[in-house]
């Protein structure tokens, strides 16, 4: 193997600790890099393994000149490692990575040619999650120059990321080394607020994120509400001191009080916690909502989550539960309506609207104006949904059952306003909630051609999703459609029909009891 003397294109860091087998996906796909060895280097920082990692990482480095191993004493917390992998880097740029996660195979060659090519500090990849959610509106289109203004980068705020060694140096930007949360979201918000242009690569899955079934990663581990929320005020701390108060500030200050207070304070995640800790965690929420964001925070966010903000900075516990409850049972129902196959061009009809047990989610309609109907007492302008009617959408997204990568399909949809007492689009009876009220219907039409889908690398297994955003949710609905693509893209495309779902183990139990009862008394 030739590997040139050049200093690299690509340093990827790595922590590493205590692996084991989970890390070998990871090797295997810096191995299978279309960038050349030589190209890019991988810096692995063995964090004191205390199993083979450290031998396996050693082995590695000694068949693969452009893998290096720094053994360092252990940590406990990715940051060091990180500084430590930034300070060997040899790249003129750095990519950091997991040690269970995984690179698409054309990663590196791609996320270096869009940052040469736009001369970027920072590029962020197309990310697929397996048991992690990722920023998928970001990643809808590619963006050449994405700034806090013009796109969702506050959404993204892990460091899997790449970015110019010569950026990070400059501004010496590293991770905080002590042991604490949202350490990523101080080092990454900095950048980004630093950062001449920052990037976003979408039409090439770069980066597979994971959520390991036995919740192994560094940092899943139990959540201390006090210490939680005030390494959140030292974010906070970094936005305000890089902006003014305004527009910018309440939309930066509004990712934190979506994804790190409302989102732990509804529906079912509320209802999974013990109820002494949802309970600190409110109390904390309260705290900051009241001494931190200005009004204009929560006035942009959907109804839902301001109804939740609202109840939270009155510290309404037990107002937050009760609406936890009814919206545990919100989902989407939704149906195909029809489909055609033309060759590789799928068109498919979809109808869909949100659903909280067998009732359609409410609103009500008077001279123009809509509140949402939720079961607790709110001010009306917290409640009013008119502006937020024509933001909802219907997307149909398609997702590779093999790599993970998501992909919205081209759309034409509209949305229409029907009384609740018609029947939801499952054909299930809706009883009438009062006059006055209706619920959103919404249908949209797709068309794709699976030969152009994915750039091309249709290759597969496609599954196909309804995905509604409405009034503070964002749902997906399996739809019951199935294709198969052949390797070139170019074949037609040969619909599979959805596997019939098989019923819960009690229910075939319970049915097959029945049978045998109705047999015995000669039914």
């Amino acid at each position: 193997m030739t590997v040139s003397t050049n200093a690299p294109k690509v340093s990827v860091v790595v922590p590493a600790y205590n692996s084991g087998p989970h890390i070998e996906r990871l090797i295997a796909s810096l191995l299978r890099q279309s960038l050349q060895p030589g190209e890019f280097e991988a810096v692995f920082v063995d964090d004191g393994s205390t199993d083979s990692t450290g031998t396996r990482l050693d082995e590695l480095a000694a068949a693969h000149p452009h893998i290096r191993v720094v053994h360092i004493d252990n940590s406990g917390w990715p940051s060091r490692p990180r500084n430590v992998g930034v300070a060997n880097a040899r790249g003129e740029y750095v990519f950091f990575s997991d040690d269970d996660d995984w690179f698409g195979d054309e990663a590196l060659e791609r996320l270096y040619a869009y940052a040469v090519e736009n001369d970027a500090d920072i590029v962020i990849g197309k990310m697929a999650g397996h048991g992690r959610s990722v920023p998928r509106e970001l990643f809808r289109r590619d963006r050449p120059d994405a700034t806090l203004d013009n796109a969702p980068l506050i959404d993204s705020l892990t460091a899997h990321k790449l970015f110019r060694r010569s950026f990070l140096e400059e501004h010496e930007i590293r991770f905080v080394e002590e042991k604490r949360r949202l350490e990523d979201h101080l080092f990454v918000v900095r950048a980004f607020l630093l950062s001449k242009r920052t990037s976003v690569l979408s039409n090439y899955v770069c980066y597979h994120h994971i959520r390991r079934e036995d919740a192994g990663n560094v940092t899943a581990q139990g959540l201390d509400p006090a210490g939680y929320y005030a390494n959140l005020r030292d974010v906070l701390d970094v936005v305000d001191a890089h902006t003014e108060p305004g527009p910018l500030r309440d939309r930066l200050h509004r990712r934190w009080l979506r994804n790190e207070m409302v989102s732990r304070l509804r529906g079912k995640r509320f209802l999974r916690e013990p109820a002494d800790w949802v309970e600190q965690v409110a109390l904390e929420c309260g705290k900051i909502i009241r001494e931190r964001f200005a009004p204009g925070v929560a006035a942009g966010l959907p109804p839902l989550q301001r109804a939740i903000t609202a109840l939270t900075a009155a510290d309404d516990v037990a107002g937050l539960r009760e609406l936890a409850e009814w919206e545990a049972g919100v989902r989407v129902q939704a149906r195909v309506d029809d489909h055609r196959v033309d060759g590789t061009v799928l068109t498919v009809d979809v109808t869909a609207h949100l659903a909280s047990g067998d009732q359609p989610v409410a609103l009500t309609a008077s001279d123009g104006r809509y509140q949402i109907v939720l079961p607790v007492d709110l001010a009306p302008e917290i409640l009013d949904v008119t502006a937020r009617r024509a933001m909802a959408r219907l997307d149909v997204v398609a997702r590779r059952k093999e790599g993970g990568e998501e992909c919205f399909l081209p759309v034409e949809f509209r949305v229409e306003d029907a009384p609740v007492e018609e029947a939801s689009v499952e054909d299930a009876p809706v009883q009438g909630t009062g006059p006055g009220r209706v619920h959103l219907v919404h249908h949209a039409t797709a068309t794709v051609d699976f030969a152009t889908l994915n750039s091309g690398r249709t290759e597969g297994t496609w599954l196909l999703k309804a995905r509604l955003t409405e009034n503070g949710w964002t749902e997906d609905a399996r739809l019951p459609l199935t294709f198969r693509c052949a390797a070139d893209g170019a074949a037609p495309v040969r619909l599979v029909p959805a596997a019939k779902k098989k019923p819960a183990l009690h229910r075939r139990v319970r049915n097959r009891l029945r049978r045998v009862a109705n047999r015995l008394l000669g039914r």
